[in-house]
């Protein structure tokens, strides 16, 4: 059984009051009540105009809970009108109602209904009232309920429209695939995204904290109020706080700006994320009648092309990943959980900078990035007035950009984690006006951070150059800098290459869309000619070997080697952000497999991450972590079990951030390297069945070491978690790694066994993947073949209490349990 993290223990307790109980009291008296209520929707796919109305019978829909998405409950099909990029899954028209019993708290307060995502054209209903609708389906919105409530029961209905498809460039994910929360407030009250905390004048000995508070008085009459903020260190102990007294006009709303001084700040940093708690109360004839309480981090970042960027006074590489929204087999309905192990995975990498790629993100990975320390490029759209694909924003942009775009700043904006926006990626058709327009507007709501955009490095409006695979190609960033000295650059979307988990090849290759690889036949032009005529400008692979060693594997796979790229070797892109310093650092695509943007049927996705849709990392996750990560960490490649290839040198390659490596066959030394910078240390080793080890090391000692072992026939199924205890609140999941090995226990990386999950207790199967681009089948199903030796079940917790039997079966192998205990 594996360790439970450390981070994922500290998040657990520090998100405690984002999932709080749908069924807890209000509290008659209490200033503000923020409940989740995620559970107990009903839900029908089609479209059903009648069910806005409160006396509709939904009794026969379908119970559950939010966030859903009801395009990964689908099965894959080439007809499917998504095509490539929604990933061949189904799309639709989808409606939802919950029942919402009158609480007496509620009188003389305001009660809003808020939606952290819904996907796409979501229109609203209370009662059989219209609220509003929102077309962009990566939007937080709210809407104020209360004069829609009545005594008994309320009805919400919400219609949600992806019929028209593709409306996205990758997977979208349908439906109410975020948290939903309901708010009780009083009359004067801190709107919606209404706390705006910046800090300035930044040092170890001092800081400002800029404060502007929103109030709204939603009375009928005038009010005198004190607008009391008040910053909490983690000690709970209050170590500065400003009253501002103010005059509220009936139904106005006013902004009110106050200043702190913390005498020695704790700073955030990507290493120590130190958070401080802004509590802001609204008073009135000295009754609290409002609290809200904003997460914050002391911190300044500034930008130049002489120290690149610097995060409190001290230069800091942006060592970056590229993420899309969904996550392998749960879709777009992405659980706590679920979220917070992906981010840990990559903290552990090395990684300390993520681009929330091309929409915004769910609110709960803000706060996970600001606890764990990542910085945040904050991308809010991907086109602009032009569509991209044949129904995406593009069609509402010009009558809702700036509705979404002022929701998305001001949701995020007091974050310490998102240190520059982005406007745009690859945006399609625009005029230099247009990309003004935009920037102005953002500084109409923020000036503390820069602006930029994906492949945005025209007309020098923007305050940082950002470069996607254009920037690839040789000297394309040295050449721009040369004509922009004073700008600095980014790799907004630099390095893109293709890995599969498992498969190696010992002969380089490029995309076939660039230039076919060695393996590929056919395409539209002569191979050779366009080799020919683009070969300089790309960055030279050498082969481990003359003659390929690892034929077998299909060419819809990429090598786990760092030899199967586009443009640019990992490596290079790695030393291009190290040795120069107006380059701020590079976002990789992609950190995860992400469902869409196919290379075509009956492919789901084209494997760019390197982690793949199960959350199996690949060989190039060491390689980064080699040169990100502090930790000691030696990794090699590939597995040791190639039967039929005895004798035949396999390149041995080795990751490691310590001085030298010595690399074993059986306990006989094959000879140690000093690490250097090619990054990789290459062993051309004659195949014999056996164990390979490496040690790496520092000052002339052994530091750490790593061993594989040639594996037999298949035998049983070991279960790996990432915990044993969960809490019965319906939200906990539980990650199991599925194993084929043999009997001793080594993993068979060949083993494609189908595996048959089943689960007894207060339990139940959410999602099963293993990471295969190619295969097709559900995975809301309790079935799925292993690919190269593993796959992935998540296991999510109900309302009830006690043991969760897990049981892994396949035919002709051992079968295995785990218990987890549901307290």
């Amino acid at each position: 059984m594996k360790r439970i993290n450390t981070y994922t223990l500290t998040l657990l307790a520090l998100f405690s009051l984002l999932t709080s109980i749908e069924s807890s009291a209000w509290h008659e008296h209490a200033p503000r009540e923020h409940l989740n209520i995620d559970f107990n929707w009903k839900f029908n796919l089609g479209d059903t105009p009648e069910a806005k109305q409160k006396d509709f019978d939904d009794s026969q829909w379908r119970k559950l809970n939010v966030p859903h998405d009801w395009s990964i409950e689908g099965e894959y099909s080439e007809d499917n009108p998504a095509g490539i990029a929604g990933g061949f899954l189904p799309t639709g028209t989808g409606w939802y109602r919950k029942d919402l019993a009158y609480d007496n708290s509620w009188e003389n307060n305001i009660v809003q209904l808020t939606f952290d995502g819904v996907y796409m054209n979501s229109e609203v209903w209370v009662n059989g009232n219209f609220l509003g609708k929102r077309p962009y389906g990566y939007s937080s919105f709210q809407y104020d309920i209360t004069p829609y409530l009545e005594k008994g029961n309320n009805v919400i209905a919400v219609k949600v429209d992806n019929s028209l498809a593709p409306s996205g460039r990758w997977y979208t994910g349908s439906g109410i695939y975020r948290h939903v929360w309901l708010t009780k407030v009083a009359k004067q009250h801190v709107p919606y995204s209404g706390v705006f905390v910046r800090s300035e004048n930044v040092s170890e000995q001092s800081a400002n904290i800029l404060i502007t508070t929103e109030v709204a008085n939603k009375d009928k009459n005038n009010q005198q109020l004190t607008v009391l903020s008040e910053l909490v260190n983690k000690q709970g102990s209050i170590v500065a706080s400003t009253r501002s007294n103010i005059a509220l006009m009936a139904g106005d709303t006013h902004s009110v700006k106050q200043n702190l001084s913390v005498e020695n700040p704790q700073l955030w940093d990507t290493e120590n994320p130190y958070l401080y708690s802004l509590k802001t109360s609204i008073i009135k004839n000295d009754k609290t009648i409002d609290i809200i309480e904003t997460p914050t981090g002391i911190r300044s970042i500034e930008i130049s092309v002489e120290k690149g960027f610097v995060l409190n006074g001290k230069p800091v590489e942006l060592q970056g990943m590229s993420m899309h929204h969904d996550a392998g087999p749960v879709g777009a309905a992405v659980p706590d959980d679920v979220l917070r192990k992906r981010l840990v995975t990559l903290k552990e990498m090395g990684v300390n900078a993520i681009r929330t790629t091309h929409n915004p993100f769910a609110p709960e990975f803000y706060q996970m990035a600001n606890e764990m320390g990542f910085m945040l490029m904050n991308e809010v759209f991907d086109g602009w007035w032009v569509a991209k694909a044949e129904y995406d924003y593009g069609l509402y942009f010009d009558e809702w950009w700036q509705t979404d775009l002022r929701d998305f700043i001001k949701r995020d904006r007091s974050h310490p984690s998102v240190v520059m926006w982005s406007i745009g990626n690859e945006v399609r058709g625009y005029k230099p006006a247009q990309q003004k327009q935009l920037l102005e507007f953002i500084n109409t709501l923020d000036t503390t951070r820069p602006v930029t955009q994906g492949s945005g490095y025209d007309g020098g409006q923007l305050n940082i150059a950002g470069f996607n695979g254009h920037g690839e190609f040789k000297n394309v960033i040295e050449k721009f800098h040369q004509e922009n000295p004073t700008m600095p650059i980014i790799g907004t979307e630099m390095t893109h290459t293709i890995h599969t988990r498992g498969v190696f090849r010992s002969k380089s290759g490029y995309r076939v869309r660039d230039f076919p690889a060695p393996w590929e036949t056919g395409g539209n032009q002569d191979p050779k000619k366009k080799w020919n005529r683009i070969k300089s400008s790309v960055y030279k692979i050498e082969d481990f070997t003359e003659k390929e060693v690892f034929p077998e594997f299909q060419s819809a796979y990429g090598s786990s080697y760092d030899n199967s790229v586009v443009r640019m070797p990992i490596k290079d892109e790695i030393k291009l952000a190290r040795d120069l310093p107006y380059f701020l650092g590079t976002f990789r695509w992609t950190a995860f497999d992400y469902i869409g943007e196919s290379f075509g049927w009956p492919a789901r996705t084209a494997n760019f991450g390197i982690i793949d849709l199960a959350g199996f990392p690949k060989g190039p996750y060491y390689l980064y972590q080699s040169q990100w990560s502090k930790k000691p960490m030696v990794h090699l490649d590939p597995h040791w079990t190639h039967p039929g290839k005895e004798g035949v040198e396999i390149p041995v390659v080795v990751y490691t951030n310590q001085e030298s490596a010595e690399l074993f066959l059986n306990g006989k030394s094959l000879g140690e390297k000093k690490v250097n910078d090619k990054m990789e240390l290459v062993w051309l080793v004659p195949y014999s069945e056996g164990e390979l080890s490496v040690v790496a090391k520092a000052n002339g000692k052994d530091v750490i070491k790593k061993s594989v072992q040639s594996a037999k026939q298949a035998y049983s199924i070991k279960i790996n978690a990432d915990k044993y205890k969960v809490s019965a609140n319906q939200t906990d999941v539980v990650h199991l790694e599925l194993d084929v090995v043999d009997e001793h226990g080594v993993m068979v990386p060949s083993a494609d066994n189908l595996l048959t999950i089943s689960i007894s207790g207060p339990g139940k199967l959410i999602g099963v993947e293993n990471g295969d681009i190619l295969d097709l089948n559900p995975h809301k199903v309790p079935t799925r073949k292993a690919f190269m030796g593993k796959a992935l079940a998540l296991v999510q917790s109900t309302d009830q209490k006690g043991p969760i039997c897990v049981t892994v079966k396949s035919e002709g192998l051992i079968a295995s349990q785990f218990i987890i205990e549901a307290k």
